[in-house]
């Protein structure tokens, strides 16, 4: 095996790539070959860092030194500064901000506090490996927890290992997966199904499209221990059609896999059989619900199912099938490999291990993040998301995507987690946290969740077909200054109906976001319908009014 001095890995994640990281890429090797370097450099293409707005990113290692924002023309001088003569690059350095009344200071990747606080679980591999390499993969432990599951284990004891850890749902709803694999374990059948949601539809969550684009094999890994656990031989992984490098990535890592003996008959002379394909969606916000992805990939219209009967026991094509996320899926393999006890020192009692966040909106470190259970919002927040670009002031953080709650700066020290944070009105969801600072009206926001949920309700159950009619118009009253406080009661009676009567968790949480937003800002509504003002001057038809009452021509 050639030992190299040095790696040079150039992110290749989805907002990197947009960015042109493959011309960085392809000028760092032509770079390092015109100097002779070939056989003492490495240059690898490598899953997402985190830091998704510095990107394009390079990290050079041993030294762990991460370089942003870096172009092609940049190239020759790391080049040459680095990789010849051992000199940082400087005003390329990714550097924390600074505290107050300090300078900016660089420091490596394991001194960084976005880095520190994290935990590394289902990101192990994102930014370290080459994710079109199964070498590389099983060199990092890859396929160990499938042989020692395979060689040692039964399937039984698989189950009991997961439910052991505790591992709860990634997706959303936060079910137990031990408890679900059980379920599905105990259906009677010999045609049983293992499907992966890979969906991920909600606005601002991007999570499972960086695991897949870094880490393809985790996910399979987890796939095939999955079935083994419950006793399916055939696996799908539903994917939206938008994700092209994710697709692309999961196809080669399949093909290695069965190459290499990991999918197919006879997995390691156990007598198992297990194999994956992949089925591409067209985007529909709905098939994110389990009912309604199985539908889709019956080749049915995306609708979800009344429930019971569960997945578990009536699935896929009427049969048996296990439904888990992206996230959830790359959690098995290190619980097989390291014990469920192992899991449970990460987290909470309750919900234990780490979860996977996106943090996008009025954030110094946009991008992706692995935390443990229970950190706080200000943890994150001013921790490890460098706190609010351009100094200004923290007012809202929706959690769990556009069907999470909203959640003021008095709720800063709730632990996230999917118990405390029901407490509070939001939810954990899809790891989507939408950071807002003071620059923002809350209604037009509110506003722009309702409109978002009309377009996408499927149509299929009433209350969330009208109701998210219902909502959007109460809301556009409100924001344009023609509403009166009796269109919030019917805003909140509107929303109890929805939250009970609807058929699937569309409908169900669709009232979540406006509901949190009336709960702790109710002063800006008060606003927008006593005083027909926008204290934060965004709404366009009260500034509109409010110029013409300046002027006199107000009728």
């Amino acid at each position: 095996m050639r030992m190299f001095r040095a790696h040079v890995l150039v992110c290749a994640g989805g907002s990197c790539s947009l960015k042109a990281n493959r011309a960085v890429q392809e000028r760092l090797v032509s770079e390092v070959e015109k100097r002779g370097l070939s056989d003492e450099i490495k240059v690898v293409e490598t899953g997402c860092f985190g830091l998704c707005e510095q990107g394009p990113t390079v990290v050079v290692y041993p030294e762990g030194v991460l370089y942003c924002k870096v172009t092609p023309d940049d190239v020759p001088e790391l080049v040459d500064e680095h990789l010849l003569k051992g000199r940082f690059v400087e005003r390329l350095l990714y550097q924390e901000e600074p505290a107050a009344g300090g300078a900016a200071a660089y420091q490596k990747i394991p001194e960084m506090d976005f880095f520190r606080g994290q935990v590394r679980i289902v990101l192990r591999n994102c930014g370290l490996i080459d994710p079109e390499s199964i070498e590389e993969y099983i060199g990092s432990g890859g396929y160990q927890a499938l042989g020692k599951a395979l060689a040692k284990m039964t399937p039984a004891q698989v189950v009991d290992e997961v439910k052991a850890s505790g591992l709860r749902g990634r997706g959303g709803a936060g079910f137990p997966t031990g408890l679900k694999w059980e379920f599905a374990s105990n259906a009677k059948g010999d045609v049983k199904y293992i499907v992966c949601n890979a969906d991920e539809g909600e606005p601002g969550t991007f999570k499972d499209r960086l695991i897949l684009e870094g880490d393809p094999h985790a996910v399979l890994e987890g796939m095939v221990l999955t079935g083994y656990a419950v006793g399916a031989r055939k696996g799908y992984v539903y994917i939206r059609g938008e994700y092209g490098l994710s697709i692309e990535r999961l196809e080669q890592a399949i093909h290695q896999a069965r190459e290499q003996g990991f999918l197919g008959s006879d997995i390691f002379g156990s007598g198992f059989d297990f194999d994956v394909e992949v089925r591409v969606g067209a985007g529909a916000y709905v098939c994110g619900e389990e009912t309604a992805l199985l539908e889709s990939l019956e080749g049915n219209r995306g609708e979800p199912r009344i429930k019971p009967p569960y997945p578990a026991q009536v699935g896929l094509f009427g049969k048996p099938t296990v439904i888990n996320n992206v996230e959830t899926l790359a959690n098995v393999a290190p619980i097989i490999s390291n014990g469920a006890n192992w899991f449970r020192g990460y987290g909470t009692e309750r919900c234990p291990g780490t979860k996977v966040f996106t943090l996008t909106g009025d954030i110094v470190n946009e991008g992706l993040i692995e935390v443990p259970m229970g950190i706080t919002l200000r943890e994150v927040i001013f921790g490890i998301g460098g706190g609010i670009r351009g100094g200004r002031q923290f007012k809202m953080a929706q959690t769990g995507g556009t069907a999470g709650g909203c959640l003021s700066a008095e709720l800063l020290d709730v632990p996230m987690d999917y118990d405390e944070l029901s407490t509070v009105g939001s939810a954990l969801g899809s790891g989507a946290l939408l950071i807002l600072d003071d620059t923002h009206c809350i209604v037009d926001v509110a506003h722009v969740f309702a409109r978002f949920f009309e377009h996408e309700s499927c149509g299929k159950c009433t209350p969330c077909r009208e109701g998210t009619m219902r909502l959007s118009e109460i809301m556009a009253r409100i924001s344009a200054g023609e509403a009166c406080q009796g269109d919030l009661e019917n805003l909140e009676a509107l929303a109890r109906t929805m939250s009970m009567a609807s058929l699937c968790p569309l409908g169900q949480s669709a009232p979540l976001p406006l509901t949190s937003t009336l709960k702790y800002f109710r002063d800006e509504f008060d606003a927008h319908i006593n005083d027909k003002q926008c204290p934060v001057g965004t709404c366009r038809s009260l500034a509109h009014r409010a110029a013409l009452v300046t002027t006199g021509k107000e009728e």
